[in-house]
C-alpha cells in the first residue's frame, strides 16, 4: 500500500494556495444577494443625511424644558410641522417648538424631540409633560453611514441586511465575483441517475446529488453526469467537462483497485498533480490537481469518504474560486457527549453527528448508525481529533464544524 505522506493542513495550504478566485462582474445591487464582494465597497454618502426625529414628537431646546413635568407641563408655541424628506426650513426658538415626524430633519436652534405622547397639543400651542435631554431622540448624521466608512470588505458575502445598508451608503451597482460552474462526475458501472429504472445490483448516484446540492447552497451551478469505469468514455466526458466548467469533481476511481482510474485519466489530460492520498480519515483518497489552470478534485466514492473528502478539502478550494475570504465552514466549540477514538496519531480523524444547546457550550453527539447514508443526512456537524491525538475523552472541549 501506497505510504501516505501529506496531512490535513499541508494539502489544505496546497489547495488554497493553488487555486484563484474568477473574475469580477458588476451586478445591480438587488442581485448580489449572497454573491461574494470582489472589493471593498465605502459609503458613498452620510445616512441619515441630516439629523432626524426618532420619533413622531416636538423638537425642543432641551434646557426650555428642564424641568417639565406632567403636573407642571411648559408650555410652548407651535410654529408648524416638518416631515421626513420635507423642505419646509423651521426654527426653534426661545418659547417655540416644532411638530417633527418620524424621519423628519430637526428644525435648526433644536437639540432634541419630544415624544409626542409627552406632550399636549392645543390650538397654536404645545403643553410639554416630560424633559428630554440634549439628543434625546435625536439621529444624528451619518449615524447608520459615514461618507467614506467600509460597508462589506472583499471577499465578504452580501447578506439582505448588508445589501440594505450598502443602498444606505448609496450603492446601486457592485462588483461580485463570477460564480463558479462546477462539474460533477460520478464514476462506477453500478450507479444509475435518479429516476431512472434500478436494476439488480445497481444503486442510484446519491454522491453527486449531495455534492450539488452543497455547491447550490454557496450559489455555484453544478453540472453533474455520470461516466461507466471504462477509460475511454472517462477520457472524453472529462476532457469535455474541463473545457466547459470552472472547477471539476470526480466521485469514485480513487484509491488503488483495478478500476481506480481517475488519477491515471486526468494524467493523460496533463493535469497538474499536487497530491493524492492525504491523512484524513474517512476520505483519504482525496486528490488535488490543476487542469488547464483550473482545479479538478478527486474524491472517493464511499459516501462518508466523499463528503468528507469535499468538506475538507474541495469545499475550501471551491469557495476560494468563489472569491471566499474565509473559504471553510464556520465552526464552534463543543463538549463531547462521548469518547472520540481514532486509528493513527498521525491522522486527522472526522466524526458526523449532532450538536445539542443546553448549556452554555453546546453538546456534540457522535451518530454511531450502521448506515453511512442516514450518518450523513442526520448529520449537523462534524468533529475531529487533530493530528498528534489518537483519541478525545468524553467531556473535553473540541471544535466542531457546522454543516447547517
Amino acid at each position: 500500500m501506497k505510504r501516505i505522506t501529506l496531512g490535513l493542513e499541508e494539502a489544505l495550504r496546497l489547495t488554497l494556495e493553488g487555486i484563484k478566485p474568477l473574475r469580477a462582474e458588476n451586478v445591480a445591487l438587488v442581485d448580489s444577494i449572497d454573491r461574494v464582494a470582489a472589493s471593498d465597497l465605502n459609503s458613498l454618502v452620510d445616512s441619515p443625511s441630516v439629523d432626524a426625529s426618532l420619533k413622531d414628537g416636538f423638537a425642543v431646546v432641551s434646557q426650555e424644558v428642564a424641568r417639565a413635568t406632567s403636573e407642571k407641563p411648559v408650555p410652548l408655541r407651535l410654529l408648524g410641522s416638518m416631515a421626513a424628506g420635507g423642505e419646509q426650513d423651521l426654527q426653534v426658538t426661545p418659547g417655540t417648538t416644532v411638530k417633527v415626524l418620524t424621519g423628519a430633519r430637526i428644525p435648526f436652534g433644536a437639540d432634541a424631540v419630544v415624544s409626542g405622547e409627552f406632550a399636549k397639543e392645543g390650538d397654536g400651542s404645545v403643553r410639554i409633560g416630560t424633559f428630554a435631554e440634549r439628543g434625546r431622540n435625536i439621529l444624528l448624521r451619518g449615524s447608520d453611514v459615514a461618507i467614506g466608512q467600509r460597508i462589506i470588505g472583499r471577499g465578504e458575502q452580501i447578506s439582505p441586511g448588508m445589501a440594505g445598508l450598502l443602498a444606505a451608503a448609496g450603492q446601486s451597482v457592485v462588483p461580485v465575483f463570477v460564480n463558479p460552474v462546477v462539474g460533477i462526475v460520478g464514476t462506477g458501472d453500478e450507479i444509475v441517475e435518479p429516476g431512472k429504472p434500478l436494476a439488480e445490483g445497481k444503486l442510484y448516484a446519491s454522491n453527486i446529488l449531495t455534492l450539488a446540492g452543497w455547491c447550490n447552497r454557496y450559489k455555484m451551478a453544478p453540472r453533474l453526469t455520470i461516466v461507466k469505469d471504462d477509460h475511454d468514455a472517462m477520457l472524453k466526458v472529462l476532457g469535455t467537462l474541463c473545457n466547459e466548467t470552472d472547477a471539476v469533481l470526480t466521485s469514485g476511481g480513487a484509491w488503488m483497485g483495478d478500476r481506480d482510474m481517475m488519477a491515471g485519466v486526468f494524467k493523460e489530460l496533463g493535469w497538474k498533480e499536487v497530491f493524492h492520498w492525504i491523512r484524513i480519515g474517512p476520505g483519504k483518497a482525496v486528490g488535488f490537481g490543476l487542469l488547464n489552470d483550473k482545479p479538478v478534485f478527486i474524491l472517493p466514492g464511499g459516501p462518508s469518504s466523499n463528503l468528507m473528502a469535499f468538506l475538507q478539502i474541495a469545499l475550501p478550494g471551491l469557495l476560494t474560486l468563489a472569491g471566499h475570504a474565509k473559504p471553510s465552514l464556520p465552526g464552534l466549540k463543543a463538549r463531547l457527549a462521548s469518547d472520540l477514538r481514532g486509528h493513527d496519531p498521525a491522522w486527522t480523524d472526522f466524526f458526523f453527528g449532532t450538536l445539542q444547546f443546553e448549556d452554555e457550550l453546546p453538546t456534540f453527539h457522535p451518530l454511531k448508525t450502521l448506515s453511512r447514508l442516514r450518518s450523513i443526512a442526520g448529520a449537523n456537524a462534524v468533529a475531529s481529533i487533530p493530528e498528534g491525538h489518537d483519541h478525545l475523552p468524553k467531556g473535553s472541549t473540541a471544535y466542531v464544524q457546522l454543516l447547517t
